[in-house]
């Protein structure tokens, strides 16, 4: 039976027939499969070769030269195409898909990132010769070796997941996936283990990248996105056609049209059961400049009051569609708790044509930090009984965010106590010994968060509401996922409880990070109140959305990304 590879090789040889006039033996044409090789790098470089094949894709401003495709040499272990790099300074020759062409140069290996290499024809020497075409080879499935189609037309007939969106606007990118999403392997297994580098590995295996045939950085459209088109994470994308092309050390399809992306699935708010609804909300720098329409830009988040008063239209959006009776908030401008701090405002604007909501007044801070934590809370739902508490000691205050806790009862009830957290982040500045990047996958600070974790376990047993509960959630951004030591040790060694996991949630996420997808935020439980746990939800309105939807340039009429962080809400019966 002849094969399709085979078929494709007979089609392309017909349509590549040589003129009547032979190549002399000086210019000997040789299968560009040969020139490939089965290996990595050519078994030809530095040698000069001549190479005769239709051109796929002219990138000659946009990637500095073409790729040139032929009928192939019979073996499937070799590329039938490669890039032709032209001369730096030299005005580019007028070529298009299409045309056939006879090229004299000399084989090299560009860099592509890490190890990885380009084979290429350097100094090329051109001759037209007429037309031609090029007819994709058809992918039904991940193909087991990029390699082998090196620098070839393709076309993806599987469908691909839209991973991650964050290069579009610097880089005309898109990351996608085989076979869905791709996760955050340290939010699935314990970093540094057998388990989690095999998810990496995994992750790096199905990961393809689109790209718009340009290295220019911050173009002003992406041809290939239809302009305003909202993308989100999880979107799926079919008739994906281009050239396989490897560089900055990944897997590439330089797009030659335009794929199908299918209509973004907006979620709806979420709904949970019980008479008491919790939430936590990282609100992505909430400064409102002076409090008086000036003072910006600011340290962080909006740079103009306009700016301002469309984030806090999608921030308020955000939390009226989660109906909570409780929120805990984080990255909240530290400015007190004057009418003119962040927090009053923002408590404002929810008010705005009624409302009871109130914030809770910690009379400073809590902590020292340019952000810091808040829980708002609705007056004709909970009762706050009992003073604030916050911890400064050890890590808090001068790495992670000071911890507020708050108890509430709900009519005669008994009190139940709601702890907001915001653990340090993954950057690295300053961090040295323990606190550097341990190549583990849970990136810088991991040893300060485990300690901020196991501080918070014991400050919380000491009871310092005093109000005698043993009903806490503790619930935030605790910048580690789910299988990293802070939240694993709350959980396997404290004997704290996932909410998300008590209420069966399958595959909880809300932060998506280089194109891949993964939970920061947590809801832990003490024991008593899990018990009363009825339901737990988060509403993906933002990990998933583009920038280009946020406050800046988006609709600041809806919720959709508000933040970088999507909000979660958990409901009890109390």
């Amino acid at each position: 039976m002849t094969s399709p590879r085979s078929l494709l090789t007979l089609a392309l040889l017909a349509t590549l027939a040589l003129p009547a006039c032979a190549a002399t033996p000086k210019e000997r044409v040789m299968p560009i499969g040969q020139v490939q090789g089965e290996s990595a790098r050519s078994g030809l470089d530095g040698q000069t070769v001549t190479v005769e094949g239709v051109v796929s894709g002219a990138f000659l401003e946009g990637l500095g030269g073409f790729f040139l495709q032929d009928a192939g040499d019979g073996n499937p272990k070799t590329s039938d195409a490669l890039f032709v790099a032209l001369d730096e300074g030299v005005p580019p020759p007028s070529l298009s898909a299409g045309d056939r062409v006879r090229v004299s140069g000399i084989v090299g290996e560009r860099k592509a990132g890490g190890d990885a290499t380009q084979t290429a024809l350097h100094a090329p020497v051109i001759q037209p010769r007429g037309k031609g075409s090029v007819a994709p080879t058809v992918l039904s499935a991940q193909p087991a070796d990029w390699e082998a189609l090196e620098s070839m037309l393709v076309r993806i007939d599987a469908p691909l997941t839209l991973s991650g969106t964050h290069t579009l606007e610097r880089f005309g990118e898109l990351i996608t996936s085989f076979d869905g999403r791709l996760w955050q392997p340290s939010e699935r297994a314990a970093p540094g283990s057998p388990e989690a580098k095999r998810l990496a590995a995994d992750n790096a295996r199905r990961t393809l990248v689109l790209d718009d045939g340009s290295a220019a950085r911050d173009p002003v459209a992406v041809w290939y996105v239809k302009h305003g088109q909202p993308l989100r994470t999880g979107t799926v994308l079919t008739g994906v056609q281009g050239i396989v092309e490897q560089r900055l050390g990944s897997w590439r399809l330089q797009l030659t049209t335009t794929p199908t992306i299918a209509a973004p699935q907006r979620p709806a708010a979420p709904q949970v059961a019980g008479n008491v609804r919790v939430a936590a909300f990282n609100l992505e720098n909430l400064f409102n400049g002076d409090g008086n329409g000036g003072g910006f830009p600011t340290e962080r988040g909006a740079k103009t009051s306009e700016q301002l008063k469309a984030q806090m239209s999608k921030l308020v959006a955000t939390i009226r569609g989660l109906d909570p009776d409780i929120a805990a908030l984080m990255e909240l401008e530290n400015d007190g708790y004057g009418a003119d701090s962040s927090l009053a405002q923002l408590v404002a604007a929810l008010n705005t044509g009624g409302g009871t909501w109130r914030f809770i007044d910690a009379k400073q801070g809590p902590g020292p930090d340019t952000i810091r934590v808040g829980i708002i809370y609705r007056s004709d739902k909970v009762k706050p009984t009992g003073k604030p508490a916050t911890l400064l000691e050890g890590p808090f205050g001068e790495r992670s965010r000071s911890p507020l806790a708050q108890a509430f009862v709900r009519g005669t009830g008994k009190p139940f106590v709601v702890v907001a957290n915001h653990l340090k982040s993954k950057g690295c500045s300053e961090a040295i010994g323990p606190d550097t990047d341990q190549k583990d996958g849970a990136g810088c600070w991991n040893a300060l968060r485990l300690d901020s974790a196991q501080r918070l376990d014991a400050w919380l047993k000491t009871d310092p509401t005093r109000t005698r509960s043993d009903r806490i959630v503790m619930l935030g951004d605790f910048n580690a996922y789910a299988m990293e030591a802070p939240v694993r040790w709350l959980r396997d060694d404290a004997g704290w409880v996932d909410a998300f996991k008590q209420a069966s949630v399958e595959q909880p996420y809300s932060y998506v990070y280089n194109g891949l997808t993964g939970r920061l935020d947590h809801a832990l439980l003490s024991p008593s109140l899990a018990k009363q746990l009825r339901g737990a939800a988060e509403w993906h309105i933002n990990a998933d959305e583009q920038d280009a939807q946020g406050y800046v340039d988006g609709d600041a009429s809806v919720p959709f990304r508000s933040s970088d962080h999507d909000p979660l809400l958990l409901g009890f019966d109390l």
